[in-house]
């Protein structure tokens, strides 16, 4: 079998929709267990909420961790050690910014001041932001008018979960570190899958995630050390939350680069929309937010959330209609 063949075989597997479809699952479910595993970090490791520099260290040590799994798992199946060309560290450190760097300094500042469940559902917001981003910005497709729907929809589940318009309008509970800087996440995490799909056409999605999680890492360390924060391990606990930690980086952010490699933007970050559903019940689960996530409220905005994705994926044949 010719090299050629394997690739388009490879290609074909995974852009059939049943095995993208699976694998984005398995991802948002490992995403989805972030905002729990880190809010229970802050509590294993006694983080304060106003402690950001233990924050910020705390993030480059999960993320140099990912960085590091990445690259020596993917080494290990490669059969040989993985390393970039020296022209490709122009994408990996402008991936890194926006992708670890940015996201994660604003997501693990949102998680010391709002709840898993209103977190999990606000930052879904970036793959709407995604969508919007790769039809308008990047022009790396068409925005149809179903796309269109799907986000109206999607979007009212988010601001339902905040309490509705007025709630907003109002103020209410929103407040800027905790719901703003989750906004602020999800618009890196938006500009990051754009520039995934951007740089995998002719790069390694391993290469680039192992390395840009891991020079990310690096920064938000020197960065979390330089403002003086600290990482005390009470307990085996802390180990093993920070290497469960590394892990959902390390296997669903190279499982997802592959699938924007052989996917459009927004079949496959539409379906991140899952990642909001599994934040809010593993955030009942381990985090006793049952009230929020099974209030009235956050069931019908869960369920817009899942119409969204309905809407978006129901019909995967070429559509005509679009918005310019």
């Amino acid at each position: 079998m010719s090299d050629q063949t394997k690739t388009q075989e490879k290609q074909a597997i995974w852009a059939w929709f049943p095995v993208t479809f699976i694998s984005a699952v398995f991802c948002c479910v490992l995403w989805g267990s972030a905002s729990p595993a880190i809010k229970i970090a802050y509590r294993l490791f006694r983080i304060e909420p106003d402690d950001t520099a233990s924050r910020i260290l705390l993030a480059g040590a999960r993320f140099t961790l990912a960085g590091l799994m990445i690259l020596i798992f993917g080494s290990f199946l490669a059969g040989k050690f993985l390393k970039p060309k020296r022209a490709s560290w122009k994408n990996i450190l402008f991936l890194s910014f926006f992708q670890t760097i940015g996201q994660y300094y604003f997501f693990f500042l949102a998680l010391a001041h709002t709840t898993g469940v209103r977190g999990s559902i606000i930052n879904a917001s970036g793959n709407f932001l995604a969508i919007l981003f790769a039809a308008f910005l990047f022009q790396l497709e068409k925005f149809s008018l179903k796309k269109l729907l799907g986000c109206l929809v999607g979007f009212a589940g988010i601001i339902l979960i905040l309490g509705g318009g007025s709630s907003l309008i109002g103020g209410g509970a929103v407040t800027l570190q905790g719901e703003g800087a989750m906004v602020a996440a999800a618009f890196f995490y938006a500009m990051s899958g754009c520039c995934i799909k951007i740089f995998s056409r002719d790069e390694n999605p391993v290469v680039l995630s192992g390395y840009q999680f891991l020079v990310g890492g690096i920064v938000l360390l020197v960065i979390g050390k330089a403002m003086g924060g600290s990482l005390i391990f009470y307990s085996t606990g802390c180990a093993l939350n920070l290497f469960y930690m590394g892990f959902i980086s390390a296997g669903a952010y190279t499982l997802w680069g592959v699938l924007l490699k052989y996917n459009p933007v927004s079949r496959v970050s539409i379906l991140g929309f899952l990642n909001p559903v599994m934040g809010v019940l593993l955030s009942a689960l381990f985090l006793g937010e049952n009230q929020e996530a099974f209030s009235v409220m956050g069931l019908v905005s869960l369920l817009l959330v899942c119409l969204g994705i309905i809407i978006v994926n129901v019909n995967l044949l070429p559509e005509h209609s679009s918005v310019s």
